[in-house]
């Protein structure tokens, strides 16, 4: 069943294409597996568009290259605003979207996206996903993948070709209790599987509350700090019915393709076909591992 919300972003969304504010999808798969796991490396017209949109002469958009300290989330466009979001986030269409519907949850006031995530990030997740499922994702800084400063988190719908944890989580105990810490056999890098209480039916705010605890503990586990300026190390956080991924990152690039979460949803997003063969030569989990923090074999929860 469609709820008010996801109407209201089909409308918009529908809008906002007409009248060109929506940068429109135009994309090409290609399927590669890597020790067993199913990847699908997709070339998004959006990616290239988004770069033009930063100075980049490779592909003209209305309105032509955007200052490099535009933020587009402090005064959001109009056209794609969704509209307040609990009380101190923003909902509003991606403007350079990877599928349909991708929706963008900012903070107010800025914040540095280095930010830890708070409760009340979870909460807007929480407040989204309970009544529509889908996938909630954060790139926390430039090296995990982030465009943008402003703080933000992002949430995609639960659709086929969409990034979804359940390729990896299918090797996990599906009776884990709450909050206990996985990893996954094959992630030659740092990471935490933590259970948690989210998705579809589930109380929003019993769920924001087993985000947030799921995501300190998997901080701690992993020794991500806070610095003096408040900021967390790199990392992404890739949160989905009933589990919540966190994965800490030294470096955004694999020679010309950008990682950021949805890369752990096996879905890996390319700029220009060309990019596809050098991911399948080396294959997506050794990409992975190159953003990644080394892990000693040896490590253990």
């Amino acid at each position: 069943m469609t709820t008010a919300f996801m109407q209201d972003v089909e409308q918009r969304s529908a809008a906002a294409l007409a009248s060109g504010d929506l940068q429109p999808i135009i994309t090409e798969q290609t399927d590669i597996q890597d020790q067993g796991l199913p990847f699908a490396v997709h070339w998004v017209s959006t990616l290239a568009a988004k770069d033009a949109s930063k100075g980049s002469t490779s592909v003209a958009i209305p309105g032509g290259p955007r200052d490099p300290d535009f933020n587009p989330f402090l005064k959001p466009d109009p056209a794609l605003l969704l509209g307040p979001i609990g009380g101190q986030h923003v909902a509003i269409l991606n403007k350079f979207p990877l599928c349909a519907n991708h929706i963008v949850l900012a903070t107010n006031e800025f914040q540095e996206q280095r930010s830890p995530l708070t409760l009340e990030d979870c909460s807007v997740w929480a407040t989204i996903m309970s009544a529509n499922g889908g996938l909630g994702f954060y790139n926390g800084g430039t090296d995990a993948g982030a465009s943008q400063r402003h703080k933000h988190v992002q949430w995609l719908p639960t659709a086929p070709g969409n990034a979804s944890l359940r390729f990896l989580v299918s090797s996990l105990p599906s009776n884990a209790p709450e909050h206990s810490l996985h990893r996954h056999p094959l992630l030659a890098f740092k990471h935490a599987f933590v259970r948690v209480q989210c998705g579809l039916g589930v109380d929003a705010a019993v769920s924001a509350a087993s985000m947030y605890q799921a995501f300190t503990l998997a901080c701690d586990q992993l020794g991500l700090v806070v610095d003096d300026q408040g900021l967390l190390s790199p990392c992404n956080v890739v949160v989905e019915q009933g589990w919540l991924l966190l994965v800490p990152r030294v470096r955004e690039h694999v020679g010309d393709v950008s990682v950021n979460a949805l890369f752990y949803g096996g879905t890996i997003y390319i700029r220009q076909p060309q990019h596809i063969e050098p991911v399948r030569s080396m294959g997506p989990l050794a990409v992975l591992a190159q953003v990644g923090v080394a892990v000693d074999a040896m490590e253990c929860f």
